[in-house]
């Protein structure tokens, strides 16, 4: 596979991935709407290049932010490119289908890898990714994902990738607010938040957010590694796959109505911890 990768999508993914990549021995062009994401991403070593010019790398990465995003990226692209464009976007599993047709189209393969973890956990190699598509092409980007994060796995046909990250999206949220739940309830009720996080991860109740989350929660610290505004957006999804299947989540519901209440009040753009606010606020 060819060294060089580009991103479409320079945010805190797209520059989590140049930073695996780049420490990868990859050469790394990519392109954002953003004068700043550019900046940071030229930073970090990338070479930042018109949109034609990324897609001549033949394998480039999508980090925007949701399907029509995406589908808007490979819409630019030109006539008869010849490319493999892998989102690691949380999209719609139903749309994914149409958008790989279009995109097949005009010469791109499009191979849907979403990614479970934050930003930070990508750039430090400890995210998974969840393939989706041609398993050939999916078995050919295996150096890729090893270089990305600690494990992929293969999920089937384009759109599968997704809805498994929408199953585990919606366990990780609930995790979140399970977490800033009890700290505020422990905290209402005398004991020392610190030291009860601690006993948290000695007992029965741990759980993987707990050392991630939980010291962002207790300092208050909302700087974003995953945004509350990506939560709203992956819940609405989670919901309405829900509904197709015809199932009821009930806990999916009241976390989207806290997640909601945070954005009505300016909180989309904390880190997703932040939904300890809507908490405290709830009496």
């Amino acid at each position: 596979m060819s060294q060089s990768i580009g991103i479409f999508g320079l945010g805190l993914i797209g520059r989590a991935l140049a930073t695996r990549l780049i420490a990868g021995g990859y050469s790394v062009s990519g392109f954002d709407p953003g004068a700043e994401a550019c900046e940071m991403f030229s930073d970090l070593g990338g070479q930042v290049l018109m949109p034609d010019a990324v897609w001549a790398a033949g394998t480039v990465l999508s980090a925007v932010f949701d399907t029509h995003q995406l589908a808007a990226v490979i819409d630019a692209a030109p006539d008869g490119t010849q490319a493999t464009i892998v989102s690691t976007s949380t999209c719609d599993p139903d749309l994914m289908s149409d958008v790989a047709t279009e995109a097949a189209a005009k010469g791109i393969t499009l191979v849907e890898a979403p990614l479970s973890g934050t930003s930070k956990d990508l750039a430090n190699g400890n995210a998974v990714f969840l393939l989706g598509g041609d398993q050939a092409v999916c078995d050919g980007l295996a150096p890729l994902f090893e270089t990305l994060g600690r494990a992929h796995y293969y999920q089937g046909d384009v759109g599968q990738g997704n809805r498994a990250k929408l199953a585990i999206n919606l366990v990780l949220g609930l995790n979140r607010a399970a977490l800033a739940e009890g700290l505020v309830f422990a905290q209402a009720l005398g004991l020392e938040p610190n030291g009860f996080l601690t006993l948290l991860q000695d007992s029965a109740a741990k759980s993987a957010v707990m050392p991630s989350k939980g010291p962002l929660m207790i300092a208050r610290d909302f700087r974003p590694l995953g945004r509350i505004s990506q939560s709203a957006k992956d819940f609405i999804l989670i919901r309405e796959q829900a509904a197709k299947v015809g199932k009821h989540l009930p806990f999916a519901e009241t976390y989207q109505s806290m997640v909601n209440a945070g954005i009505e009040v300016g909180e989309g753009d904390l880190d997703n911890s932040g939904i300890l606010l809507a908490i405290e606020r709830a009496g």
